[in-house]
């Protein structure tokens, strides 16, 4: 009996022990859930909403609009124009292929367009839009909703897109915009710029669209949309609006780049206009040009290959790009070096006879027979070579050198323009860098016509003639927003009055004086009369044989061996306020292919319209009646596109 009282005893110990156990266990758990979920439910709530809000919600960017660029009277001439593009969806099309080959069909669509859409169907979520084609017309518009129900997933979209509305007529000085390349993302940050990435973005890919690409590109906006978990849009929960970029405005005149640019036409050719006070770039037209409107989707290969490969080079800005041997246009800086060190008077002379021993060697004047006897004035008028020769040899390299930084050459300026050529203004120690060799008397006899190793770009020769027409250190300037450019009122050159008197007084004569090499090209309004100096540099030398033989005419030489054609001039002679510059690549004399261009770009410059016959002299005004009336049927009317001054 005790033994079974015992036992029993022991089994009660041993149910209430496995109780305690198994109740605490159960304890611990069930504080253990609520503790966890305490943890989510109120500790760790916020956290996990915004996870879950993550999921529901996406946070995109919304490209901003691209600043605007005008021209200096408030002309727009980069604007954003509201376009239509075709795009597809591919989650919404059955049979992609079946699409696009009609597509192909209502568009016109390229081989290589097509494979660009495959490689974007292949690699963007299947929800997202793909571009088929852009800036559509309303014809094609009209095409593809008519076919809409055989066209599964295709629809229209309004979009902002780069417009040129000039075309031509700024197309080296704006640049243009294309596409984001994978070579623009790895010159950018896309941590800093992510708007890079967007579908269709377009970034500046050359001249002033590039040079301010930060400034016109304005900053992204956020938009608030909620998802699906494939991630497709289902609406719009909050947008914070992108902030547009900032406008620029260019001291450029859009009715003088249109003149300038049909004057031009048929050559292969660069003018610049420059205000000698200010140094504010008024015209710049480089011949033959583009139309950037071509490359702001991206241009076809036919068409750019027909750009590229075209001998008159459409895509370079030769007004910048361009360093060409600046011929007798730089005699003026050889007269200045001579004048201000003493080394010859105005009044002294030098015979020309045709050419001149020096060295052993037979240096040539132009003009086969010679001048005769020669002042400074008279030297310049005429252009005789001989008397520079001898003024060479007196100021050495040293003094041109010198003369020629001090009106700019050999200068790279700070201008938004791309591919900018420094030119070249020699001198001894520049030789011995890049050659190894000694600089000789005949480099320097060289370097006094403009011919040798020195080489000057037009915006280098505007500059230079502005200088000379005021007498300040004017630096170019194209963005009215740069303030670091420009001229200082009481910046000037440090020539003395008198030199610079006999230099001005010898270009007036080029251009005024019967027996000066640019007096066919004069202005006969004297109030609009100019000053100005013709160049002509060889490209290629001419040999003793050859000049033996008989030199050839530039008309029986083939179009690439022919002379360049420059002329300079500052303009009213009374009170100078344009240079204008010249360049005709291959023109054969500055006298007869670029001077007749400058003149009609001075007057059109002075006057702001298209000059009568009057401002012509008599004898010519049969053919510049002609003249005048083709080019008032190509040029634009001053008011030819809507004027916007401010954003809306």
């Amino acid at each position: 009996m005790r033994k079974s009282e015992r036992d029993i005893a022991c089994a009660r110990m041993l149910t209430t022990r496995r109780s305690f156990i198994l109740g605490g266990a159960m304890a611990s758990l069930t504080g253990g859930l609520g503790f966890r979920i305490w943890q989510l439910a109120v500790r760790d709530a916020e956290r996990y909403y915004l996870l879950a809000e993550e999921n529901r919600v996406s946070l995109r960017l919304v490209k901003p609009e691209r600043g605007r660029i005008f021209d200096r009277s408030g002309k727009l001439v980069a604007d954003n124009a509201q376009t239509y593009r075709i795009t597809l969806v591919k989650e919404e099309v059955q049979n992609v292929e079946d699409v696009l080959g009609k597509l192909r069909l209502l568009l016109g669509l390229e081989d290589d367009t097509l494979r660009v859409l495959r490689d974007q169907i292949d690699r963007i979520q299947p929800f997202l839009p793909i571009t088929v084609k852009d800036r559509v017309t309303w014809e094609e518009l009209s095409i593809v909703a008519v076919n809409s129900p055989v066209l599964p997933g295709v629809r229209p979209e309004m979009v902002l897109s780069r417009s040129y509305p000039f075309g031509t007529d700024f197309a080296h000085q704006l640049g243009y915009v294309g596409p984001v390349s994978d070579s623009d993302l790895r010159k950018e940050d896309e941590e800093v710029n992510p708007v890079l990435r967007l579908p269709g973005y377009q970034i500046g890919k050359f001249g002033i669209e590039r040079a301010y690409e930060t400034t016109l590109r304005g900053l992204p906006g956020a938009q608030r949309v909620e998802v699906t978990a494939s991630g497709r849009t289902m609406r719009e929960l909050a947008l914070d609006a992108p902030t547009s970029g900032t406008d620029l405005q260019l001291t450029l005149d859009h009715h003088l780049q249109n003149f300038m640019r049909v004057r031009l036409e048929g050559l292969s050719a660069a003018a610049i206009v420059m205000d000698v006070n200010n140094g504010e770039i008024l015209g710049c037209t480089s011949a033959p040009s583009f139309d950037p409107n071509l490359f702001v989707q991206g241009i076809s290969s036919r068409d750019y290959s027909t750009l590229r490969d075209s001998e008159y080079r459409p895509l370079s800005d030769k007004t910048v790009q361009g360093a060409y041997p600046p011929g007798s246009t730089i005699k003026m800086s050889n007269a200045l070096a001579a004048l201000e060190s003493g080394a010859m008077s105005p009044e002294e002379t030098v015979t020309c006879n045709g050419y001149v021993e020096i060295a052993g060697r037979r240096f040539h004047c132009w003009k086969r027979g010679g001048h005769g006897r020669v002042d400074m004035v008279r030297a310049m008028r005429e252009s005789c070579d001989v008397y520079f020769y001898e003024v060479a040899q007196r100021i050495g390299i040293d003094g041109i050198f010198a003369m020629n930084d001090r009106l700019g050459l050999g200068q790279k300026y700070d201008l938004p323009l791309s591919g900018m050529a420094h030119g070249n203004n020699p001198s001894r120690e520049w030789k011995q860098k890049r050659y190894g060799q000694d600089w000789l008397i005949g480099d320097t006899i060289n370097a006094s016509i403009g011919q040798g190793y020195t080489l000057a770009s037009p915006i280098q020769l505007a500059t230079m003639t502005a200088r000379l027409a005021s007498g300040k250190v004017v630096v170019p300037k194209l963005v009215r927003e740069a303030t670091s450019q420009g001229v200082a009122a009481d910046t000037t050159l440090g020539l003395s009055p008198e030199a610079l008197a006999i230099v001005r007084q010898g270009m007036f004569e080029v251009s005024n004086h019967q027996r000066g090499t640019a007096y066919g090209s004069r202005i006969a309004d004297p109030a609009l009369a100019m000053a100005g100096k013709t160049g002509t540099s060889q490209v290629f030398s001419i040999t003793a044989a050859e000049r033996a033989a008989g030199v050839r005419s530039q008309d029986e030489l083939p179009w690439s061996r022919r002379d360049h054609a420059l002329f300079v001039a500052f303009a009213p002679v009374s009170e100078p306020r344009y240079a204008v510059t010249v360049v005709v690549e291959h023109g054969g004399g500055g006298s007869t292919a670029a001077a007749p261009v400058a003149r009609d770009i001075m007057l059109f410059a002075q006057l702001g319209r298209l000059p009568t016959e009057d401002a012509y002299p008599t004898a010519q005004r049969a053919r510049v009646r002609e003249e005048l009336a083709l080019l008032s049927e190509r040029i634009l009317s001053p008011d030819s596109s809507a004027q916007v001054t401010s954003r809306t």
